[in-house]
């Protein structure tokens, strides 16, 4: 196996097997054999399990970080071309299409979805400290522009809107089967439905009043 396929595939087993067991409970044993390489080759390509953590989490979350940084710089951009400031709905939007859509960019990005949500509950804070730090000046961003969307909201206030963002978002990333309502009234939606679902839901409480 090719040096650069042998190290995609670790990676992509390794992706599997956290989402599905979380990291601290998966060894690099069972990461090898599940891969059909050696533990020498993992030591090659990542040196220490949590270097191999890291990088199983990075090579989606960078790519889907810079889309959202992208779609929110042109929000900024358009507001400022246009004298006027950026609006909420449009703010949430930027943020939460491209997440809720990234599960559909390819093979692997339901487990990556899975996995996060595993890490963000997973006693052992090796997985969750690495995606926080990830997500640091992607979420910066997404705040200023709240706060531009929204001048008029004390700090704190916007402080605790956004993290009731987040966690509707990470909710919703997980699926209604993991939801405690009765799954009889539950009726499956595309992505681009939740999509607009969400941002509704999410812009009249960030547009509630204090």
């Amino acid at each position: 196996m090719a040096t650069s396929a042998t190290r995609e595939k670790i990676l992509d087993v390794a992706e599997e097997l956290f989402a599905h067991q979380g990291s601290r409970a998966t060894s690099l044993r069972a990461i090898t054999s599940a891969a059909g390489v050696n533990l020498a080759a993992v030591n090659y390509h990542f040196g220490a399990k949590e270097v191999l953590i890291e990088e199983v989490i990075s090579r989606r979350l960078v790519t889907l970080n810079g889309q959202r940084e992208q779609r929110l710089l042109e929000v900024r951009a358009s507001a400022v071309a246009a004298g006027r400031r950026p609006e909420t709905a449009e703010v949430l939007m930027a943020f939460v299409e491209p997440t809720l859509l990234f599960p559909q960019s390819g093979t692997g990005a339901g487990n990556f979805i899975t996995l996060v949500g595993r890490a963000m509950a997973d006693p052992d804070e090796t997985a969750r400290r690495i995606f926080v730090r990830l997500m640091q000046p992607v979420l910066q961003l997404f705040a200023e522009l709240l706060a531009e969307a929204q001048p008029e909201l004390a700090p704190e206030v916007l402080y605790w809107r956004l993290n009731f963002v987040i966690g509707a978002l990470s909710h919703t990333m997980r699926g209604i089967d993991r939801c405690p309502l009765p799954l009889e009234i539950a009726v499956a939606k595309s992505a681009p439905e939740l999509v607009r679902l969400l941002t509704g839901f999410l812009s009249a409480g960030m547009l509630a009043a204090p």
